[in-house]
């Protein structure tokens, strides 16, 4: 009796492990394409993308890339399709370009945070989504995967971009024309500030409008002819995309994506950029990418 349990244990072992290790061809296929090295378990292919090639250290401690800087690709099959999810690890100069060539190969872009404080270099996390066949999904992410660990890694006293914005007058009357909707100065600062009334939030029977924080917002600084400005984009599941592709095609910066509210219907997601150029230029950025929201509004 005890040899016939010693034999279906052996049985039930090797074939648990055989289906662990059977990869399908087409997902060996993705490997290959990528040129990444992967396992495939609980019918979902995991692709590695370690940052093995950054020392970063947190609060001065050096730490492996097991610690939190394992970056990673998944697929599994759905109905019709693959559905890819992943986070990618990114050193500050990455996030953008690697965005954009995300997005570029219709590539979702989900999130955009932080895992840690005072880590050196700045390392940023980036959620990445899409749909298709493997070799399809595959073929549109290695351009991305391709800018990760090529691009130059600044110290973190050497900024992403050396400003030499400083204050000066804006012609806030063109700014608010171009935008949209009017704002308010508060010092050098001039605020534009733009609600999502077409979104009827309440929480315990309370609306929660512009003033609770459902809003858009582009804060303006320096002269026309050089300026900075720094947002937030409030958007529906439906607009992170569209709203994502406009920015990154005038050159803005994206800095966050995140929720700033939990338990709303309908989810509204925020993210936050960042850009310097001309006020012109920045104002027609910040309306392109409000145009991707809610009703539009008349030119």
């Amino acid at each position: 009796m005890t040899q016939v349990f010693v034999v279906l244990a052996a049985l039930l072992f090797t074939g648990t492990l055989a289906t662990a290790q059977q990869m399908p061809a087409d997902y060996q296929g993705v490997l290959d394409t990528l040129g990444r090295t992967g396992d495939f378990k609980d019918g979902v292919l995991k692709v590695n993308i370690p940052r093995s090639d950054v020392k970063v250290t947190v609060a001065g401690v050096p730490t492996p890339t097991p610690f939190g800087f394992g970056g990673w690709v998944a697929l599994t099959r759905g109905t019709g399709m693959d559905v890819m999810m992943g986070d990618l690890v990114l050193t500050q100069d990455e996030v953008n370009p690697v965005m954009s060539a995300v997005l570029a190969q219709g590539l979702d872009v989900t999130a955009l945070h932080n895992h840690f404080f005072w880590e050196s270099p700045r390392m940023f996390y980036m959620h990445v989504h899409g749909h298709g066949t493997p070799a399809d999904l595959a073929k549109r992410l290695k351009p991305a995967l391709d800018l990760i660990g090529k691009l130059a890694i600044r110290p973190d006293a050497a900024p992403a971009m050396t400003s030499t914005v400083a204050a000066g007058t804006l012609d806030t009357a063109k700014l608010a024309g171009i935008v949209g909707t009017a704002g308010e100065q508060n010092g050098q600062v001039y605020k534009i500030t733009i609600g999502r009334p077409d979104l009827k939030l309440q929480e315990m029977g309370a609306a929660i409008n512009a003033r609770m924080g459902l809003n858009t917002w582009a804060a303006f600084f320096g002269s026309d002819a050089n300026a900075v400005v720094a947002g937030d984009v409030a958007m529906l599941d439906s607009e992170v995309t569209p709203v994502l592709k406009a920015l990154r095609a005038a050159g803005i910066d994206i800095v966050a994506i995140h929720h700033h509210m939990t338990g709303t219907q309908p989810v509204v997601i925020f993210l936050h950029y960042w850009g310097q150029g001309s006020a012109e230029k920045l104002a027609a950025a910040v309306r392109a990418a409000v145009d991707q929201t809610g009703p539009r509004r008349p030119r």
